[in-house]
């Protein structure tokens, strides 16, 4: 058999019904990060149907399959995610969330079907093929600290010599596909603040701390830390997302409790932000005589792809849909344990366009009527299947 592009591509085509049933099957049965028992199960038994392919379990609920070449070769993972949210679902469709307060509303169903299509059509190659395909199907992309960590823990990127995947994405146009050279998705960081006053009767302010009146100038001024001291040229975002305090009208609390979180690119910087922060923290508490508590977490690590295997990526797109489906993006500040992969290997992670307003599919990531088109589906089986042989056989 000769796997010329045009036959990757028919065999792509040819698993498309089943991806999309896998899909519907994944979107009605949804788990949330660090309960995708089901979820890992019917992987695991849909990967052996397909024959060819090694499979382990690295943890719990995620599942590894090694489709191993005839000829020596390279190694080149692929990852899909398939953790869902603790959202309601709010469409209609046949095979919306069958699981109360659970919803695939971020793509991670697609991002499994897709994976899935590719390793069929892959598992049926492997004679063909110069080194190794790693499957890598991750629980917990959604909930820190990450399937990826857990998963990288346990050797599943031993021997990798590069590793890509992909997000349906709905900002994206169906049949486009989202090239990023470099840094990619933020560091998303975490923290706490409590601030810690004095409470009593609101019509007599001057006998208490107003621990909310000073919340109210920490946030204010906690976005000096962005505009007045750091560099503008340093992408960075600090926003206070929560605030909890006070029980009703006549009662000053005395205490207020504030999260939110940090997002960045830059190591020195990432590392110098939380003593920006304290230091704001700190210098308005002590002028008003409060106190605080301040909590700070790191998350993910930024996604920042390989400048090598990027060009890989893109040049396969350009060899499957042509020059016109490249979308060239810029960085944004959202967070993916992807790059936990990335620490081990160069690699790349893509986009996938899904949106489509004449389908009405217009809704952004983590909304309650979140979907995605359909015929996006088949694009990433395409890329996945296409990647493997340029990678692993030079075509």
């Amino acid at each position: 058999m000769t796997t010329t592009s045009q036959t990757l591509k028919e065999l792509s085509e040819s698993v498309t019904e089943q991806v999309i049933e896998w899909r519907r099957f994944l979107h009605a049965h949804p788990e949330l990060s660090f309960h995708e028992e089901n979820t890992s199960q019917f992987v695991y038994d849909t990967l052996k149907s397909f024959g060819n392919i090694e499979l382990s379990r690295p943890t719990r609920t995620s599942v590894v399959g090694r489709i191993i070449g005839k000829q020596p070769g390279k190694t080149l993972a692929i990852r899909a995610d398939m953790d869902a949210l603790p959202i309601e679902e709010k469409n209609t469709f046949p095979f919306a969330s069958k699981n109360p307060g659970v919803m695939h509303a971020c793509g991670h169903d697609g991002h499994t079907a897709m994976l899935l299509g590719a390793a069929k059509v892959l598992s049926g190659l492997k004679d063909e093929l110069n080194g190794e395909v790693r499957l890598l199907f991750q629980h917990a992309e959604e909930l820190a600290p990450g399937g990826a960590e857990e998963m990288v823990q346990a050797g599943v990127m031993d021997g990798v010599d590069a590793v890509i995947g992909a997000h349906l994405w709905s900002p994206l146009e169906t049949g486009k596909i989202g090239i990023v050279y470099g840094p990619m998705m933020a560091a998303p960081d975490t923290f706490y603040i409590t601030i810690k006053g004095k409470g009593g009767h609101a019509a007599m302010p001057h006998q208490t701390v107003d621990s909310i009146a000073i919340a109210a100038q920490v946030i204010t001024n906690l976005q000096h830390v962005v505009s007045r001291q750091t560099n503008p040229l340093d992408p960075l975002v600090v926003s206070v997302t929560k605030i909890q305090g006070g029980t009703t009208h006549n009662v000053i609390p005395g205490s207020v409790e504030l999260v939110g979180t940090v997002r960045s690119f830059d190591a020195g910087l990432r590392k110098n932000v939380p003593k920006l922060m304290e230091r704001v923290i700190q210098g308005i508490t002590a002028a008003h005589g409060a106190d605080y508590d301040f909590k700070y977490e790191e998350g993910y690590r930024p996604v920042i792809n390989d400048r090598g295997v990027t060009a890989m990526m893109e040049e396969a797109v350009r060899d499957v849909f042509g020059e016109e489906a490249i979308a060239r993006l810029q960085p944004n500040m959202g967070g993916e344990d992807f790059s936990a992969f990335q620490q081990k290997a160069p690699g790349n992670f893509f986009y996938v366009g899904c949106g489509n307003p004449v389908k009405g599919i217009v809704y952004p990531h983590h909304h309650e009527r979140f979907t995605i088109d359909e015929d996006a589906l088949e694009n990433g089986v395409k890329l996945f299947v296409h990647a493997a042989f340029k990678f692993l056989n030079g075509h």
